[in-house]
């Protein structure tokens, strides 16, 4: 008696602890193919950080947020309204502490900067490739993203409900892969 009571426990707390890793699966899948797709300009960033692992860091100019609310506090939640501007990349809207009725992104404050402006921490900063092709990236993302005379790089972000997942980064107009590969020859 004592086992199946046992069995059964063991099972629902199994069921339990697979459920919550299956549903950040599935919300981060529904927002990519279901979301609107919202392209972030990015800014060069240090490329040589040999504890960070296989991934490119990612910096963009709307982490720093002009407001006129001036109680914003670090570690706050925060919502970005996102619109397109003419060039149809992404542009803050707004900044609230309510969920907006359009796409929007839910962030946290980082830090306050001045009285009416934040910077805000974007839930998309790392771009995870594969391990060859990671060191190259970093430093073609680093040499390509400050540079005025090129397209500009920038990530491709799938934005749903408030979640926002990075579908791609985009140099010279492709994706980051083959943007190295083309490099490689």
């Amino acid at each position: 008696m004592k086992t199946k009571h046992l069995l059964i426990a063991f099972a629902v707390t199994a069921l339990i602890q697979l459920s919550v890793p299956a549903k950040m699966i599935y919300d981060c899948e529904i927002t990519a193919r279901q979301g609107t797709e919202y392209k972030f300009k990015a800014e060069p960033v240090d490329p040589n950080d040999p504890f960070r692992g296989k991934y490119i860091t990612l910096s963009f100019s709307m982490e720093n947020l002009t407001t006129k609310d001036t109680t914003w506090l670090a570690g706050e939640t925060a919502y970005i309204a996102l619109a397109k501007d003419s060039l149809g990349f992404a542009k803050a809207a707004g900044l609230s502490r309510k969920k907006p009725e359009t796409d929007y992104i839910t962030t946290e404050i980082f830090y306050k900067i001045t009285d009416t402006e934040v910077r805000v921490k974007l839930p998309f900063d790392r771009y995870y490739m594969e391990e060859s092709k990671a060191p190259e990236a970093e430093i073609a993302y680093g040499e390509y993203a400050g540079r005025q005379d090129y397209k500009p790089v920038y990530a491709l972000v799938g934005v749903k409900d408030g979640n926002a997942v990075l579908k791609d980064v985009i140099i010279d107009g492709m994706p980051i892969k083959d943007y190295v590969v083309k490099k490689r020859k």
